[in-house]
C-alpha cells in the first residue's frame, strides 16, 4: 500500500510505500472495541471512596441506655442506619478496573484500526518538521496547509520542538510511534506519520 507524502509547506512530495502487514490487514472490529474498552478501563482511577462504620471517627460512647427507652438497642452512633454513620457496600478505592488482553490481540486491533484509516485515506506522511525554535504559529501554519482538520502527528523518536509547537493547538496531538493507541486513532480525523516513524513502525511492531 502507498500513502501520500507532503512537505511542511503542504506540497505533495509523492507517495511512500507502507507495510501491508500493518496498514492493509483485514479489520477485526471486535478486537478494536475490546482494545478500546481495555484502554479506557486501565486509565480509570478508583478515586470514589466511602467509610465503613469501623472507619468513621468520633466518640464510641453508647448513644443511650440499653433498656427503658422503648426503642431498639443501639451502641454505636456510626451504624449505617444513622445519619453520619458508615456506608454499606459503598464505593471503595481498592477496586481494580484493569483488564488484560494478549499482546497479539492488542497488535491486531491496532493494525485493524490503522488499516481502516488507511483504507479511508485518513493516513498521510510528512517528510520532516523543521524549526529553529518551538513556535505554535509554525505548527498551526503547517496544519492549515495540509489536507486535514484534526491531526495525530506520529514521530519515530521524541521531537521536543514539534511537541512544544503543537501542545497549545486544540486540533492536534504528537505521540511517538511506540505509543500508538486505539483511542487516539479513533479520535483524530487524520493520522500524520513523519518519515522516521514509518521507518521505525516495522521494527517496533513486527520484530519485537
Amino acid at each position: 500500500m502507498k500513502i501520500t507524502m507532503y512537505t511542511q509547506t503542504g506540497e505533495k512530495k509523492g507517495e511512500v510505500e507502507v507495510n501491508d502487514k500493518i496498514f492493509a490487514v483485514k479489520p477485526n472490529e471486535q478486537l478494536i472495541h475490546q482494545a478500546l474498552v481495555r484502554q479506557m478501563a486501565n486509565s480509570r482511577q478508583a478515586s470514589a471512596h466511602t467509610k465503613t462504620r469501623g472507619e468513621v471517627t468520633g466518640s464510641t460512647r453508647k448513644i443511650y441506655r440499653q433498656k427503658g427507652t422503648g426503642g431498639a438497642r443501639h451502641g454505636s452512633r456510626y451504624s449505617n442506619i444513622f445519619r453520619g454513620g458508615g456506608r454499606v457496600f459503598g464505593p471503595r478505592n481498592i477496586k481494580n478496573y484493569t483488564k488484560a488482553m494478549p499482546r497479539k490481540q492488542r497488535r491486531l486491533a491496532l493494525f485493524s484500526a490503522l488499516s481502516i484509516c488507511a483504507n479511508e485515506e485518513k493516513i498521510i506522511a510528512l517528510d520532516a518538521f523543521k524549526t529553529e525554535a518551538p513556535k505554535t504559529k509554525i505548527a498551526a501554519t503547517m496544519i492549515e496547509k495540509l489536507p486535514l482538520e484534526t491531526a495525530l502527528l506520529v514521530t519515530g523518536e521524541r521531537n521536543e520542538a514539534l511537541e512544544k509547537s503543537v501542545q497549545n493547538l486544540p486540533n492536534a496531538k504528537v505521540i511517538t510511534v511506540n505509543f500508538l493507541n486505539i483511542a487516539d486513532l479513533l479520535k483524530y480525523e487524520t493520522i500524520v506519520f513523519l518519515e522516521d516513524a514509518l521507518k521505525k513502525i516495522d521494527e517496533i511492531y513486527l520484530t519485537s
